[in-house]
């Protein structure tokens, strides 16, 4: 064989080798059945129903119920994918704009599920009460209040210890073992999503500029926007003298609403009281975001504050719903995990807000036909202005 032959064969060869080892690769990497890749077999066969167990004769609904909550705690771990990873985006002291979009994204994200898992308690609410006796002797002490995901969920959105409602004058991580309660102190005593927005809202920085003083404007706004309303109200010739005091006391001045906004010892005081939550200059900036979410710039800041207030409503809702149905299938019976059962889920539907100063941010808003007009320069950078000559 000549050597351009030679060549022609040994590139051959090499060639071939070359196709096998892709060959190869594409196996190990595509050689994965539908049942392996899910862990089917051991999703599927985590079902136990203990009537089954210890009486031999198995109550229908406890599947159901078994069922039900399995899927809750794995959407419980997918929302915990999604809340690390957008506290974990906004660490940093200055947090990339790309990442605002990526985390209202994730968070819309999260907000889905829940409205999901609100859906699921349709689907326990076909079992009966009495179908849930059938079982229910058999769950005590185990507890939705022992679901170590949840209280995670809990912790990384940013609720504290100090705002939980105890159970039994307990602390809430007494009933998890060693392991889970540690990372549950860990996550209540760390940094949560809601100190992250918190420092991000504070290093707006279209509050001041120049000369330009947004909430001196604001102030002005206000009071202008009160006085005409009081004017409507006195010129009308449709309300009694009576109905008129009525309304002008329910319309209050700049010291009812929004006394908090203008003088900051006044909101550090409420604060003191846990009337709200998020310092000063972080409520100033969320204002401003909600008052000109209309300029570029502040589109997806806005729909990030938006996502975390509908996440909360979300929770809050499905707190309410589980609440009813509780009280649907057991009344007023004690939980099987020792909590007054109904009226403890009501308590925390009511007390357990994370975000709540970012809805009450909608008492101060005032009409986009009162909002102070920005100087030119403000409404260049948050129209992402540029000199097409550059």
């Amino acid at each position: 064989m000549n050597f351009i032959g030679e060549f022609i064969f040994t590139s051959y060869l090499h060639g071939t080798l070359i196709t096998l080892i892709y060959l190869m690769e594409d196996l190990k990497y595509s050689n994965v059945h539908y049942q392996d890749y899910l862990g089917l077999n051991e999703i599927l066969s985590a079902q136990h129903p203990r009537s089954s167990a210890i009486e031999g004769s198995p109550a229908h609904e406890e599947m159901l119920f078994i069922i039900v909550h399995q899927a809750y705690e794995l959407w419980f771990k997918q929302i915990i994918h999604e809340l690390e990873s957008v506290r974990d985006m906004f660490r940093d002291q200055k947090v990339d704009e790309r990442n605002i979009n990526v985390s209202v994204h994730r968070l819309n994200r999260v907000k889905e599920i829940f409205q999901l898992l609100i859906q699921q308690i349709s689907i326990m609410e076909t079992m009966t009460p009495l179908d849930f006796l059938d079982f229910r002797n058999y769950l005590f002490p185990a507890s939705g209040f022992q679901s170590f995901q949840f209280r995670k969920i809990e912790n990384l959105l940013g609720l504290k210890s100090d705002q939980r409602i105890k159970l039994g004058g307990c602390p809430y991580t007494s009933v998890f073992k060693e392991k889970q309660a540690d990372e549950l102190i860990e996550t209540d005593s760390g940094k949560s999503l809601f100190d992250y927005t918190e420092d991000w809202l504070e290093r707006t920085p279209f509050l001041e500029m120049g000369n330009y003083k947004f909430l001196d404007h604001y102030q002005k706004s206000v009071q202008e926007m009160l006085n005409k309303e009081k004017e409507e109200i006195n010129l009308s010739h449709f309300l009694t003298e009576d109905e008129k005091e009525m309304r002008l006391m329910m319309l209050g001045s700049t010291n009812t609403y929004f006394n908090a906004v203008f003088d900051m010892n006044i909101h550090l005081e409420k604060i003191k009281k846990g009337e709200v939550r998020l310092s000063y200059k972080a409520s100033i900036a969320a204002l401003l975001i909600n008052l000109y979410r209309d300029e570029p710039i502040l589109h997806q800041p806005f729909n990030y504050l938006t996502c975390l207030m509908d996440i909360d409503e979300m929770l809050t809702t499905w707190r309410f719903r589980h609440s009813q149905m509780v009280m649907r299938m057991l009344g007023n019976k004690i939980g099987t995990g020792g909590s007054s059962g109904y009226q403890y889920l009501r308590e925390t539907t009511e007390r357990h807000h994370i975000y709540r100063d970012l809805h009450g941010i909608s008492t101060l808003m005032i009409p986009r036909s009162r909002l102070p007009q920005l100087p030119k320069t403000i409404l260049k950078n948050l129209g992402f202005y540029f000199n097409s000559s550059h």
